[in-house]
């Protein structure tokens, strides 16, 4: 996906995407309990991962894709918010995030659980019959595979009605914060949140690679 096609495509603010632009933990808290739809499937977020950017930036994270600065793929990480910022884990699985921060500046939202709310059906398929539904979108990688998003959709615009992923905010819900999920660096940080009692929630895994706790940031 071409990033500078699809800024100068993009006509205006975007409804929602104001409440996106700035600090990536307060963007974090907005996402949860917004409507992701994709390839006709819908999910309910119910999980997320804050990341910052650069050292010179105003929320330094040296676990962050941007913190080496801007090139190739992670320029859209560097703003205007909404749009989606994709690359692969280990390799192997597409993970989606939410870029927020300013333009120019890097920030992000990882999108790591959601509850499906319709197509169900077709998430099966795309995840396997042998999955129950609680899991179907639990954990970044299959919250992908659930609603089709691929790394061709790195740089669309999640508020662009002919999008084929979208994103619809909600009303601020409560929600629960700590550690992030396997990062080496700045493991410490409680930039990731969900929402208590919600069984698509992913559990905790510390990296082997991070400090021992409360010797990260």
């Amino acid at each position: 996906m071409d990033v500078a096609k699809c800024r100068i495509a993009r006509v205006g603010l975007q409804i929602g995407t104001e409440l996106l632009t700035g600090d990536p933990l307060l963007a974090a808290r907005r996402l949860l309990g917004a409507e992701l739809t994709g390839r006709g499937v819908s999910a309910v977020i119910v999980e997320v991962e804050a990341y910052g950017g650069p050292p010179d930036g105003p929320w330094p994270d040296a676990a962050s894709h941007s913190f080496r600065g801007a090139g190739g793929r992670n320029l859209v990480m560097f703003g205007p918010p909404g749009y989606l910022y994709t690359y692969r884990s280990h390799g192997i699985h597409v993970c989606a995030n939410v870029v927020c921060g300013f333009d120019g500046v890097a920030g992000a939202v990882l999108l790591r659980a959601a509850a499906v709310s319709s197509g169900a059906d077709v998430a099966g398929l795309r995840r396997g019959p042998a999955i129950r539904p609680v899991a179907l979108a639990r954990g970044p990688g299959n919250l992908c595979s659930a609603l089709g998003i691929t790394m061709e959709d790195n740089g669309i615009d999640l508020f662009a009605a002919d999008s084929p992923v979208r994103l619809k905010l909600g009303e601020e819900v409560p929600s629960v914060d700590g550690p992030r999920v396997g990062v080496s660096k700045a493991a410490d940080r409680r930039w990731r949140l969900w929402l208590p009692g919600r069984g698509e929630v992913s559990a905790y895994r510390r990296s082997p690679r991070a400090p021992a706790p409360g010797a990260s940031d």
